[in-house]
């Protein structure tokens, strides 16, 4: 029997990231010893409180369905936070809590986009924003922003030329993954008119919000003039405090948005996991010193693996938040054979830029401790990758 599968799943490549991650969790299982610097994931265990308050969540029996769009306390909880940054439109009803970031950017895709619907992404782009496109059914348009160390302010002329009134939805991450660009506000306002002109809805994708550098403020969109009903606000758990495996996210956006998706979401995946929710709460309410500790703590290895890198003559845009920065180690050969190399070679863990839109570079994670990043430089060092 030959089987036949649907034409948007034949569209989509299997996630870089997670392949790099398998082969480097093989060559674990082998005995080699691998620095991961692929993973986008904290090195750290979620703090205690957060474990405490799942334990007993569970203790006090929340281990049944809960309401589709999320339980009461995470949702207030969650409102007193949009609030304190500065997106007071956003109430209860405007919000669906989702197992993980990641599932509440697909309700999104799957919600708005339609058709051969337009979707532009500003490159380097996280690896799945372009499937959930395709698997929506929408097309791309893509502006590269390499040229400018990632900023968005100097290709804002390059977007303007890509978008149009054709143009359904714009994907904003800032801080952003791959690159740890933190857009400017002048940039956001540049993002800003050209949705308004055009009537593009925005994604603002600001899952590592909580972890910047150096007083970078990472602006949210919504929070502009004219962007209050047209900006779609995406965050989660699974970074700034240290829970990615607890899958938890969020979305807020205009009631009526938040009406269809909830139709995605109560007949896919029909709510978030009872007790994890519970310690959503924990989390947002009670570990400020926690999260600032481990930003502390990114902030130091940031540095540290930028001075390692330059000393060997290896040009990087210094990363304003989250964890990861783009070095340019391959502009005069094939960027995914060199992570071939390095991880065949020098049992080092990186993704190919050009999983991202952005041959020539790779995408480094610092969630490792200083050792680790050293030793990954002198291995990368000692095959001639550097």
């Amino acid at each position: 029997m030959t089987m036949d599968f649907a034409s948007r799943v034949e569209r989509v490549e299997p996630s870089a990231t997670l392949a790099i991650s398998n082969k480097a969790a093989e060559l674990e299982a082998e005995g080699k010893d691998v620095v991961d610097l692929s993973v986008g994931e904290p090195d750290f265990d979620t703090p205690e409180n957060i474990k405490d308050a799942a334990k007993a969540a569970l203790d006090a029996g929340h281990t049944g369905y809960t309401p589709s769009n999320g339980i009461p306390e995470l949702k207030d909880a969650l409102v007193d936070k949009l609030h304190d940054d500065g997106l007071t439109q956003y109430g209860a009803d405007n919000l669906i809590v989702t197992p993980g970031g990641k599932q509440a950017l697909y309700e999104i895709f799957q919600t708005i986009i339609d058709g051969d619907d337009e979707v532009a992404l500003l490159d380097p782009a996280w690896v799945s924003y372009e499937a959930m496109a395709k698997l929506a059914g929408g097309t791309l348009t893509r502006v590269d922003t390499a040229a400018h160390d990632f900023q968005l302010e100097g290709a804002l002329d390059d977007l303007a030329e890509a978008v149009s009134d054709d143009t359904a939805l714009l994907v904003v991450n800032s801080p952003g993954n791959p690159h740890g660009a933190v857009y400017s506000r002048e940039a956001m306002e540049g993002v800003r008119d050209l949705a308004v002109e055009h009537d593009i809805t925005v994604i603002s994708d600001e899952i590592y919000k909580e972890i910047t550098y150096d007083g970078a403020e990472a602006v949210s969109l919504g929070t502009l003039d004219g962007m209050t009903d047209r900006t779609v606000t995406l965050n989660g758990f699974s970074k700034a405090y240290a829970m990615t495996g607890w899958r938890l996210g969020y979305f807020a956006g205009p009631e009526d948005l938040v009406s269809q998706a909830g139709k995605v979401h109560s007949h896919s995946v029909s709510c978030a996991v009872n007790f994890v929710q519970h310690a959503g709460v924990e989390a947002l309410t009670n570990t400020d010193d926690a999260v600032e500790e481990m930003r502390q703590a990114f902030a130091e290895r940031r540095e540290f693996l930028i001075d390692l890198l330059e000393e060997r003559g290896v040009r990087v845009p210094e990363p304003q938040g989250a964890f990861y920065m783009m070095p340019e180690v391959a502009p005069d050969v094939d960027d995914t054979e060199w992570c071939d190399r390095a991880i065949s070679d020098a049992q080092v863990a990186t993704v190919p830029g050009s999983a991202f839109g952005t041959p020539g570079y790779a995408r480094f994670s610092y969630a490792n401790s200083k050792d680790r990043l050293e030793e990954a430089v002198d291995r990368l060092a000692a095959e001639d990758l550097l």
